[in-house]
């Protein structure tokens, strides 16, 4: 995997360079440890090169035709389609996600880039009438110059690509500063793509750094106008405070704590299976995972059941063999910051049924029942393979329960009446929910966001010609104006 010795650079102004920190950022591999690459950080004056490089390239940028721009992103998507095999193995190896995992990551990243050729053309502009005679309203959608991408280290392909992409296609310049946990995949190897697709120099650029480095300098910087942020509602808390100090637009994924719920009704197996791929996914590090899983007490005993005997049938291990469902957590941290959860839960009187155990970075996949209603557990995001099995009677406790948080992301009801679900849908405060479905969903045109502290605007399709674009108002008078002095 040499990728990762030659991606461990700097990439501003179309140059791969390495960094000018005095420390280094080194990339693990989190099953076996195994060192993949070290990067020398950027510091504050490279987070100004990149900026000002994208701002001098994005003019020509937006001015080229459409169509020609189109061409790029043409280009990309087969790049991606033909290194896909490379793709997987880097999944596998930065992030420690399974096989199955790097395929669906992949699938989504495809999808957002056939949409990303569609929004080269999207922005459109309108004439609006004029209560003055011989007025004429143009309101023109333009890109919004120079944007800021942060993005997160579990889907840090996807992640990066579905903000950068649109970005991108929308006539805009972009810096991207990845997750220091996934500086190549998310960061540098999407660079080589779109510069191997013929992007010109200073369009996009990554800088791999820390906070310990740069501070807020990627945020209060005064050429980008939109920052993108993928993480923690506790670091996004700050990203917004920062945007809002220096008049900048935030688009924030902020994270949740969603919850599946089973109705009284519900074809129980297939709750099941959805069930378990919507929690443990990726080792349950996916910000829409199924935190809590609650089920109506008239079909708890069966469900119970049958969703324990499924979760023991997960294989943990080496995310590099096909049949490994969970592999490690991203690192040891993390592995402590579930654990904690996990043992400070049972000892308010949660009980285990499956799991409670980790070895290495590897999180037995795990089943936490009778949790106390007071339990801090149950109004955070667990970022690990853990599941939380909560009953209820009746659909409006089962309502309540699921606001009972201060995340509102995705949610999921089950339930062989289909209007009956909608209707349960429309009583949850969340971005996102799905009738009879998993609850990890992401499509290219359909508004991805959440409410409360899981984020601030959305992402996909027309939201995000919202987001990256600004709208500006030209008026011309055709006859002459009379002026009241």
């Amino acid at each position: 995997m040499s990728y990762f010795r030659d991606l461990a650079l700097q990439y501003i102004d179309g140059e791969w360079r390495a960094g000018g920190g005095s420390w280094d950022i080194i990339d693990f591999n989190p099953y076996n440890e195994e060192k993949l690459a070290s990067i020398t950080v950027a510091t504050v004056d490279e987070v100004d090169q990149a900026y000002r490089a994208a701002e001098r390239a994005q003019v020509g940028w937006a001015a080229t035709n459409p169509y020609t721009r189109r061409g790029v992103f043409e280009r990309a998507l087969r790049i991606i389609e033909d290194r896909e095999d490379e793709l997987i193995e880097a999944i596998v190896a930065e992030l420690g996600g399974t096989r199955g995992k790097a395929a669906f990551e992949l699938h989504l990243a495809r999808e957002f880039m056939r949409e990303a050729i569609h929004l080269s053309l999207r922005p459109e502009g309108r004439i609006l009438p004029s209560p003055i005679d011989g007025k004429e309203n143009r309101v023109y959608r333009l890109p919004v110059g120079v944007v800021g991408v942060i993005s997160p280290f579990n889907f840090p392909f996807l992640l990066s690509l579905k903000s950068v992409a649109p970005a991108l296609a929308l006539g805009n310049a972009v810096v991207l500063k990845p997750h220091q946990n996934t500086p190549i995949l998310g960061g540098t190897m999407l660079a080589k793509v779109f510069e191997d697709a013929g992007l010109p120099p200073g369009v996009l650029n990554v800088v791999v750094t820390d906070i310990a480095e740069i501070g807020d300098a990627l945020l209060e910087h005064p050429i980008p106008s939109v920052i993108s942020f993928t993480g923690s509602d506790r670091v996004g808390k700050h990203v917004a405070t920062v945007c809002a100090t220096h008049f900048k637009r935030a688009v924030l994924e902020c994270g949740g704590n969603s919850a599946l719920v089973v109705l009284d009704d519900a074809d129980v197996d297939y709750a099941v299976d959805a069930a378990v791929f919507s929690r443990f996914i990726h080792q349950g590090q996916a910000c829409m995972a199924a935190n809590r899983v609650l089920v109506d007490r008239a079909v708890l005993d069966e469900f119970t059941e049958k969703f324990v005997a499924k979760v023991r049938t997960l294989k943990t291990g080496d995310p590099s063999e096909p049949e490994t469902h969970i592999g490690p957590l991203i690192n040891s941290s993390q592995v402590e910051s579930v654990m904690g959860a996990v043992q400070q839960t049972v000892a308010a009187g949660a009980r285990v049924l499956v799991g409670g155990t980790s070895e290495g970075n590897v999180v037995a996949p795990t089943v936490l029942t009778d949790v106390p209603a007071d339990a801090p557990v149950l109004n955070q995001e667990i970022f690990g393979p853990v599941a939380l099995l909560i009953p209820f009677d009746g659909e409006d406790e089962a309502v309540r329960i699921t606001n009972d948080t201060p995340y509102g992301l995705s949610g999921g009801v089950h339930t062989r009446d289909v209007e009956r679900g909608v209707r349960f849908a429309h009583r949850v405060h969340t971005g996102m929910i799905h009738v009879n479905d998993g609850i990890i969903h992401d499509e290219p045109i359909v508004p991805f966001g959440g409410e409360k502290h899981s984020g601030v605007g959305r992402l996909n399709g027309d939201a995000t010609v919202e987001a990256f674009t600004t709208q500006k108002w030209i008026s011309v008078q055709h006859t002459r104006s009379a002026f009241p002095i």
